[in-house]
């Protein structure tokens, strides 16, 4: 394989401007020709491993940040806004954006947080009805939910110094599913002190699991099974013994123009992460990656193999996405019987709701008909793009007859091109006109015409009206 080209155009007139330099001055100042600075910044060459150690030396800055490259995702992510029906002009084409980023990346990025606020204020507005002026902040304030949603998506919810975390955790050492539990328990008696006991259900009434700092002890209910217990176990060694590591990558945020700042997003932060860290023990890169593409991404046999339940499962495969060795790039969605959204990740273009109400004709919501059977369909989102999906309930832990059927949804989504690359997709003949479900991001985002599935007037788009005639819905004849 070639090794990858390095373009570092946008950071490094970023990094001349900062320190008042002009290209001449930079050439100097690294011993290289204004024309060669020149070329750099406008990608036409590569960055070579000498004039990057010269960078860091000169200026002072990893060159690690330097060679980070995320023009893909915001090229992306960019096209996906511009599909918006609010951008009712002329849409740039691919060459335009690529220069838009190229030249201008902080316009590019603030084009997106203005888009990415402009969405949200239009869920949040749907979720709390007619605010009073007493909510105004509330509205104009990013959730916590968010908060992780962008820090994830930053990343294409990988994380690498998490999962160098995990293997520092494993040590190398095969560790039997069955016996997983066993040596948790021991390691944090040994390691940090901490005894472990499951309690009856009612002793923790309203929690699965608490972390008693003050008497060091570990209470997990017996309303976990045991997949859930050995996660559980991981996650609070992870809070303690790799604090370190998680808060890391809370302090390097650069979310919606700014870091983590609050005390809560930086709490629900930690829990996520602390989630991520635990998956990545129980399930190792390495192994889950070759584990995947030879059942061709088989979630119940993955399941199995590694012990664990089928919704971490599908959560570790969106984390797949470390370089030289991807998977498939997945999105995953959560949601309750009331179709609010509970959990997502995403490394993909794919639009998710952060906030209720996401299209019925999309097969998660059918899957509380047929309980722990997997739905694939094929959608496509409004501005033409098109994903592979998986659908199935899972069941959440029960803590009594008041907690039964405690059921949820949840799909796991890539684009169409990897379909291949998966065991449910192999019956289907991509070259059916009819295999694709015309689908939204939520019914009042939605700019789709002739629904019949249609539940709310869209916030931006006025729908024809004929008194005359009596279409599919009330809202448009």
């Amino acid at each position: 394989m070639a090794p990858r080209k390095t373009f570092v155009g946008p950071r490094l007139r970023q990094l001349r401007r900062e320190r008042r330099q002009t290209q001449a001055g930079m050439a100097a100042a690294l011993g290289v020709s204004p024309a060669y600075v020149n070329l750099l910044e406008n990608n036409q060459r590569s960055l070579s491993v000498q004039v990057l150690l010269r960078l860091s030396e000169t200026y002072g800055v990893d060159w690690r940040e330097l060679v980070e490259d995320d023009s893909a995702s915001l090229l992306a992510d960019l096209r996906s806004a511009l599909q918006d029906p609010v951008f009712d002009a002329e849409r740039p084409d691919l060459q335009e954006l690529r220069a838009a980023l190229d030249h201008s990346p902080g316009l590019a990025r603030s084009l997106l947080v203005l888009h990415k606020a402009y969405q949200a204020l239009g869920e949040r507005l749907l979720s709390v009805g007619r605010a009073g002026v007493g909510d105004l902040d509330r509205l104009l304030t990013a959730s916590p939910e968010t908060v992780v949603h962008d820090l994830f998506r930053r990343h294409r919810n990988h994380f690498p110094i998490l999962e160098e975390a995990a293997e520092a955790f494993r040590g190398g050492e095969e560790i039997d599913t069955a016996a997983f539990y066993g040596f948790l328990k021991r390691r944090l008696e040994q390691r940090l002190g901490i005894e472990v006991r499951s309690v009856p259900v009612d002793a923790l009434p309203h929690a699965l699991r608490l972390y008693d700092e003050a008497g060091g002890r570990l209470l997990l209910s017996d309303g976990l099974d045991y997949p859930n217990k050995v996660f559980q176990l991981i996650h609070v060694t992870g809070l303690l013994e790799y604090r370190e590591a998680i808060d890391a990558v809370i302090a390097g945020a650069d979310i919606t123009g700014g870091g983590i700042t609050g005390a809560r997003e930086q709490a629900r932060c930690r829990v996520e992460l602390a989630n991520y860290f635990a998956a990545a023990v129980v399930m190792p890169y390495a192994a889950f990656l070759a584990e995947a593409r030879a059942t061709r991404y088989d979630l119940d046999l993955l399941a199995a193999r590694f012990g664990v339940t089928y919704e971490q499962v599908c959560h570790r495969v969106t984390t797949l996405q470390r370089e030289g060795a991807q998977g498939v790039p997945f999105f995953f969605l959560r949601v309750d019987k009331a179709g609010n959204v509970g959990k997502r990740f995403n490394a993909t273009s794919f639009q998710l709701a952060e906030y209720g109400g996401a299209c019925p004709r999309w097969d998660v919501h059918l899957s509380f008909r047929t309980p722990g059977r997997i739905l694939a369909q094929f959608v496509e989102m409004p501005d033409g793009s098109r994903y592979f999906t998986v659908n199935r309930t899972v069941d959440r832990p029960s803590l009594g007859h008041q907690s039964q059927d405690n059921r949820l949804a949840v799909s796991l989504g890539c684009a169409i091109e990897h379909a291949g690359q998966l065991v449910y997709a192999a019956r289907y003949q991509l070259s059916d006109p009819d295999l694709v479900t015309p689908i939204g991001i939520t019914c009042r985002l939605c700019p789709r015409q002739s629904c019949t599935q249609r539940a709310h007037q869209p916030l931006h788009l006025e729908l024809p009206i004929d008194e005359r005639r009596r279409g599919a819905t009330r809202f448009e004849s």
